[in-house]
């Protein structure tokens, strides 16, 4: 055979198995590497290269967050209730030489112990305790697990209970119970409504009635208000009247008196004679006697009436 070809497949031969002992690491990956069956090194993400026949990759491990949901499990209450329950459990890796060397099936450790944890957590629970404490035992089961899983380089992250299915029976019970519930809160909300909605009635008519007497009481008052403005005015009105009278009365008495003055005046400045005083006595004496006077006292200077017709007789015929 030819030298040449010797070498060159020789040369093959070592890049070939250089090549096939490159390893690259993936993200959130951890390549635990075993040389001469013990284990040798966990190689993180990156470029390595192993020395060939000699080291080998004995478990690839992702060390992202993992979830795992676990068939229902079937456990007894307290008061002996037997219900299926089955579980999600969030775990990580987080030491990936432990996890290969630590436990065998890992995944079905986690799974029989989480069935363990919750059979012995729910024993110790009553139904209607199981039904309403979900975050209570989702804590518990998660702080045994992450605690027993440790040595097994695990992280339990937590735990939640999926599905909690009571018997038949008790499903049919817990449905009439909750119907009948859901029916007296219904009652209660109506009666609550029926209160309330009464309650806003009376208030109503309250205000109402408040309204209108508040309403008639500033109609009485502006009534009492305008009856007042009015006989105020009426007053003022009589009283300027009066005052009216009264000033024509005294103008009329003023004027009669003035007037009474100035003929007294032209009666003694016409230096009248006997006679004209006889006749103006005569026409005070006919004022008088005007039928208004109950009593008449008759001077007893026009006793003789006949006299005095003569004089006033004489008088005229002198003043013509």
């Amino acid at each position: 055979m030819n030298p040449i070809l010797i070498i060159l497949i020789v040369i093959a031969v070592i890049v070939l198995i250089i090549i096939s002992n490159i390893k690259i690491v993936p993200q959130a990956y951890v390549f635990v590497v075993e040389r001469l069956g013990t284990f040798h090194a966990a190689w993180g993400t990156g470029l390595h290269v192993k020395v060939p026949f000699i080291d080998r990759v004995a478990k690839r491990v992702s060390i992202k967050e993992q979830v795992v949901d676990f068939k229902p499990q079937s456990v007894i209450t307290k008061d002996n209730v037997t219900m299926q329950i089955d579980t999600v459990v969030f775990f990580q890796i987080t030491n990936a030489m432990q996890f290969t060397y630590g436990v065998e099936r890992p995944i079905s450790a986690i799974e029989n112990l989480t069935a363990t944890t919750l059979r012995n957590i729910v024993g110790d629970l009553d139904l209607e305790a199981t039904l309403t404490s979900r975050d209570i035992i989702n804590t518990r089961i998660t702080a045994i697990l992450d605690e027993a899983t440790d040595r097994w380089g695990i992280k339990v992250q937590r735990v939640e209970l999926k599905n909690i299915l009571p018997p038949r029976e008790i499903q049919d019970a817990m449905e009439k119970q909750m119907k009948a519930d859901r029916e007296r809160r219904e009652k209660v909300i109506q009666a609550e409504a029926e209160k309330k909605s009464q309650i806003l009635v009376a208030e109503g008519e309250k205000e109402s009635k408040i309204l209108r007497a508040q309403a008639d009481k500033e109609s009485q008052i502006l009534a009492a208000e305008a009856e007042k403005q009015s006989m105020i005015l009426r007053a003022d009105a009589v009283k300027e009247q009066k005052i009216l009278e009264a000033e024509g009365e005294a103008q009329a008495i003023d004027m009669v008196q003035r007037a009474l003055a100035d003929s007294i005046v032209k009666l003694n400045a016409a230096n009248p004679n006997e006679a004209v005083i006889a006749l103006k006595s005569l026409e005070a004496f006919s004022k008088a006697a005007d039928g208004k006077a109950t009593k008449i006292i008759i001077p007893s200077e026009i006793q003789s009436l006949a006299g005095l017709a003569t004089g006033l007789k004489e008088l005229v015929k002198e003043d013509k």
